[in-house]
């Protein structure tokens, strides 16, 4: 959230927060100078008062004219004059409380207060300084929750669906969960691709402002995999070395997918039966011949 306040021309008093600092909701952040704003308030409450004055004259005249008007001791015409002066003193009381309230509101804008509680992240503004509305004093991340922004193909955008879990690699290795809250309706005509927006209720190490990479399923589908040391890319393309008779290999050329962990999908190239070597496949050539030995997790693989 981006914190401001709603007057112009006023000086900061104090700044009572810094960024890291934990707030409540209520809680004052910035101090405005409130003397004008209190001088404003007491001119518009002076205002109200003499309204009122000056209605409670107005309406005492007009019910003495009634009175005068029964015994015939003065006209229909300065009746209607007293009583129009009683409706206009009884309005100028209706101006006179809303200025007073409008001036009470500006003077409580002189306290930026936190909206919800939170995290300060940014601060923007240092005492003494001349605020304008609408500028940007204070950010604060709401509960300490973050969000994930995400640039999506837009081949991908129709299989994202709300609610879907993703999971996010932090730089130091340790894996956080949001869940999408949103994807854009369109796509950005200059780059093809819409926006994800999930939820981090626990970002843990993440911060604001951070890139991170993140993954979520958006389908399942059974396929071969084989485990990424065994793929060698070499002249732009992927081999397997594949097992034959005799210890024998052959490098072939294989149509990869996507990445899971340690494995890597296989759309084509090799049969469910195969072997592939494991360890060591970057040093083979066509045609060299192995020593096939058991690893471990009881996996066969040639060495």
């Amino acid at each position: 959230m981006i914190l401001g306040v709603e007057v112009t021309g006023l000086r900061v008093a104090k700044v009572l927060v810094e960024p890291g600092d934990r707030v409540v909701a209520g809680q004052p952040l910035v101090e405005l100078d409130r003397r004008t704003l209190e001088v404003q308030a007491r001119q518009a409450e002076a205002s109200l008062l003499q309204a009122r004055a000056s209605a409670e004259l107005a309406a005492s005249q007009a019910k003495r004219g009634e009175s005068l008007l029964a015994q015939n001791l003065i006209s229909t015409s300065n009746f209607d004059e007293l009583q129009a002066n009683q409706s206009r003193a009884a309005a100028q009381v209706v101006v006179a409380e809303a200025a007073r309230d409008e001036a009470a509101l500006r003077l409580g804008f002189a306290t930026l207060r936190a909206p919800d509680a939170g995290v300060i992240a940014v601060r923007r503004v240092q005492p003494g300084q001349i605020v304008t509305a609408g500028n940007e004093l204070l950010r604060l991340i709401r509960r300490g929750r973050l969000e994930w922004r995400a640039e999506i193909a837009e081949r991908d955008i129709g299989r994202l669906k709300i609610g879907a879990k993703v999971v996010l690699r932090a730089p130091d290795g340790e894996s956080v969960a949001g869940v999408v809250r949103a994807v854009s309706p369109g796509v950005d005509p200059q780059t093809r691709t819409g926006t994800l927006f999930a939820d981090l209720p626990a970002p843990g190490p993440l911060r604001a402002g951070m890139f991170v990479e993140g993954r979520l399923q958006v389908g399942t589908a059974d396929v071969m995999a084989v485990p990424r040391e065994s793929v060698v890319f070499r002249d732009g393309y992927s081999y397997l070395f594949v097992l034959g008779d005799g210890g024998v290999v052959s490098q072939r050329r294989v149509d990869t997918g996507g990445v899971q962990g340690d494995f890597i999908e296989l759309r084509s190239g090799l049969k469910s039966a195969e072997k592939v070597v494991v360890r060591g496949a970057g040093f083979l050539s066509d045609g060299d011949v192995v020593k096939v030995v058991e690893l471990n997790m009881q996996e066969q693989a040639a060495s």
